[in-house]
């Protein structure tokens, strides 16, 4: 049977279809799931998906944090399920406290959607366990608080736990230490600005984002 993933969606969600699309191109099977909804149903791994969750009302991901689907996905994760949080969905994972951090306003408060290239720091996670270390992935990014920040202990933290999966390799957006993506102490949970469903085919420009949605259809 197909790893069937489930993608959550909220008022102002805008990628969910393209989270289904590349999913099931490699293989995989994409499940929508309403954000009212406190129960995940049988899926093997999630995808909080980018966008604007509920408008990004008092700030991105603020909101969405209190919806039962979101206490549900807390539950997966704590069980061991395969997690990842896209732009909008990283904001929420962080609001929500699944991942360290949180993510401000890029550097020059400018809106940005280009594309990026990331290194691969680590290959011990959900995301990341079927990619190269060190490779460099062309990805876009497309948002206007994706400048993630944290204190110096976390920080520290997240270098001495090698916990920063992904880094710009040129940052466009002023968050420290390159990050563009981190994972829980389990490993099971990821977020990251970048939107790899948007890189699964050459014909967008590139196929770069297809190993790390492989990795997770893996890791579930």
């Amino acid at each position: 049977m197909a790893t069937t993933v489930g993608v959550v969606v909220f008022p102002g969600t805008n990628c969910e279809m393209d989270a289904v699309e590349a999913v099931g191109g490699l293989g995989g099977g994409g499940r929508l799931l309403w954000h009212g909804d406190a129960d995940l149903g049988d899926v093997d791994a999630v995808i909080v998906p980018g966008g604007f969750a509920h408008g990004d009302y008092l700030r991105p991901g603020a909101i969405a944090r209190f919806s039962p689907a979101m206490a549900a996905v807390a539950r997966f994760a704590a069980d061991g399920g395969p997690v990842v949080g896209i732009c909008n969905g990283f904001q929420v994972l962080t609001e929500a406290g699944l991942l360290p951090g949180a993510l401000q306003k890029n550097a020059g408060l400018k809106f940005l959607c280009q594309p990026t290239t990331l290194r691969v720091e680590s290959t011990d996670s959900s995301l990341t366990g079927s990619a190269e270390l060190g490779a460099e992935l062309s990805i876009p990014i497309n948002h206007f608080e994706g400048n993630y920040t944290c204190d110096e202990r976390t920080l520290a933290r997240l270098r001495d736990e090698e916990r920063i999966v992904l880094r710009y390799v040129d940052n466009p957006n002023g968050s420290v230490d390159d990050i563009a993506g981190v994972c829980n102490e389990a490993r099971n949970v990821v977020g990251l600005m970048p939107h790899p469903e948007r890189a699964c085919d050459d014909l967008l420009g590139s196929a770069d984002g297809a190993v790390l949605l492989r990795s997770l259809l893996g890791a579930a």
